[in-house]
């Protein structure tokens, strides 16, 4: 709007530009969903290292195969990880600590009333080997320190901790700034704790009684326990354990809502998003169980615009009988946001002496997608002699005709070369068939797509309530186009011009008068892809010299 004009001189306005930017999403957050043997559960915590894992999850575990897979995911390039925690049947290990006085024994009964509940952070056993000190404050009989310490299982009491957190200076007032719950739950990523005696809705100034100083309370008292637990290693499902019936139902839980209003773990990283899906205990759930989950995932990362990585269940063959192929085509091809990589992959274990391990290769495709994305864009293919795999080798050697048989099938080899060293050798998508003849049968393809899609989804919510008319389209044609502009600058699309390689449509033809009505604007975006040259063919002819006549 002009000023209001009252008095003659010279009046300055600031004319809108019309410039929306539109900012590129991530390409490769990847999500782990998994049973680990500590961390929260349910919930989506996101990482940025593998020290940050041990951390907050406590490292390699051997009924962990997303442990193995994640530390393959940060060896061979990945960066950000969301990690969903499944743990069905956990408990947390937790110890009262009394008000009682010093040497009364036990921490119930009437001379020990119980002043604080401290809990383990998270359900598991790991719980067990927590324990806590109460400090009294010299001088400051309102105020106290909490001290925990996680040691090793098995440790002597002289043994140094793993951990140990300090908490200082708190207090049982609800409305003290230093509240011994707030500050605790907040800062301690060992503990929980809890205040039965004086609820938060305390009048102001009321404070209830400080714990007893009585040495270090073991949680161990009040067991954690881990529930459900997969097979150790290599061990094989069996049918009717309550690993078996409980894991899958629990890993379904995190792709399907128990009521359609429930949101489900990666629901809630908003704004943030994940673009790759891993889910390495599911292929050791046997064949049927494996597909039931892979397909509920598929249709989650549909819906979210992700790529899910599929590890293919053990004892699989290249050929029929019980084929990878045959297992695909049980159910599994039912959209293209989705690859397998075949076979399993073999690392050292340093978990048990260094002996071999089978793993799925989902963590350390990730981490190579991870890896090209940031090195050549997510229009490469992850393929090639560049998608060396690190830290993992191949249990048995794919030849050319091993290879032969997968691809065309749409199933992703992952073989040895001379020299080079193990690499990925397949991009094509659960939709990659020869036979489908889709559109979408390259991984860089589909993945470049669900990119585009994601970056003009979360980056043109400013074009809703704007008036619909030809000021607007040309905003969004000008913001769009400058968006797939760059990307043609860096490489991303096929052709020599931007005429031959993108076109963003939005104005009357697209919008029609009916559309207006109905509140609509219509934008067509189309991009021609860069498609993997697989098949090299070198023609090699003599030349023939001159022939007399």
């Amino acid at each position: 709007m002009p000023p209001t004009l009252t008095y003659p001189g010279v009046y300055i306005e600031e004319i809108p530009s019309g410039v929306h930017t539109i900012v590129g999403v991530s390409t490769s957050n990847t999500a782990f969903v998994d049973y680990f043997a500590q961390g929260p559960v349910g919930v989506a915590t996101r990482l940025t290292s593998w020290s940050d894992f041990v951390r907050q999850f406590g490292g390699l575990d051997a009924h962990s195969e997303a442990s193995y897979a994640i530390q393959q995911y940060y060896l061979n390039g990945g960066q950000v990880a969301w990690v969903v925690r499944v743990a069905p049947g956990a408990a947390a290990a937790h110890a009262d600590i009394s008000s009682g006085p010093a040497g009364s024994g036990s921490d119930s009964g009437p001379t020990a009333a119980p002043s604080l509940t401290v809990s383990a952070s998270s359900p598991g056993s790991w719980g067990n080997n927590l324990e806590v000190l109460v400090q009294a404050i010299t001088g400051d009989p309102a105020r106290f320190n909490l001290l925990a310490r996680l040691k090793a299982p098995g440790a002597k009491p002289n043994d140094p901790p793993l951990t140990i957190e300090t908490l200082r200076n708190l207090s049982m007032d609800p409305h003290d700034p230093r509240y011994a719950v707030k500050v605790v739950n907040d800062q301690s990523t060992l503990i929980v704790i809890a205040d039965p005696l004086n609820p938060p809705d305390a009048p102001t100034g009321s404070s209830g009684p400080l714990p007893n100083p009585r040495g270090w309370v073991p949680l161990g008292g009040n067991p954690g326990s881990d529930g459900a637990v997969p097979p150790n290693g290599d061990g094989v499902p069996v049918p009717g354990s309550q690993w078996q019936e409980a894991g899958v139902q629990a890993l379904l839980d995190v792709f399907v809502p128990t009521t359609p209003t429930s949101p489900l773990p990666l629901d809630r990283i908003a704004p943030d998003i994940f673009n790759i899906l891993c889910i390495p205990a599911a292929a050791k759930l046997g064949d049927q169980a494996a597909t039931d989950i892979y397909v509920a995932a598929l249709t989650y990362c549909q819906a979210k615009r992700a790529f899910l990585v599929i590890d293919p269940p053990d004892g699989l063959h290249i050929t029929p009988p019980h084929s990878i192929s045959e297992w695909l085509d049980g159910g599994l091809r039912i959209n293209s946001n989705g690859a397998v990589y075949y076979p399993n992959l073999v690392i050292s274990d340093v978990q048990a002496q260094l002996r071999d391990r089978t793993v799925g290769p989902s963590g350390t495709i990730a981490g190579i997608y991870a890896r090209t994305d940031t090195n050549r864009g997510v229009w490469k293919a992850p393929a090639g002699v560049e998608a060396v795999l690190v830290g993992a080798r191949l249990p048995v050697k794919l030849a050319d005709g091993d290879i032969g048989e997968l691809n065309p099938e749409g199933i992703n080899a992952l073989r040895a070369l001379p020299i080079i060293g193990e690499v990925c050798w397949g991009a094509r998508t659960l939709l990659g068939a020869d036979q489908l003849a889709s559109e979408w049968k390259y991984v860089p393809i589909r993945r470049l797509a669900l990119f585009l899609e994601e970056s003009l989804f979360e980056s043109t919510k400013w074009v809703v309530f704007e008036p619909n008319d030809e000021p607007l389209w040309a905003s969004i044609r000008l913001n769009v186009g400058a968006f797939m502009h760059h990307l043609f600058v860096q490489g991303a699309f096929q052709g020599q011009t931007p005429r031959d390689a993108y076109f963003v449509k939005c104005d009357a033809e697209t919008t029609t008068q009916a559309d207006r009505d109905l509140g609509i604007v219509n934008i067509v975006v189309g991009f021609a892809p860069l498609k993997p040259a697989e098949f090299v063919i070198i023609q090699i002819q003599q030349i023939a010299g001159a022939i007399p006549t």
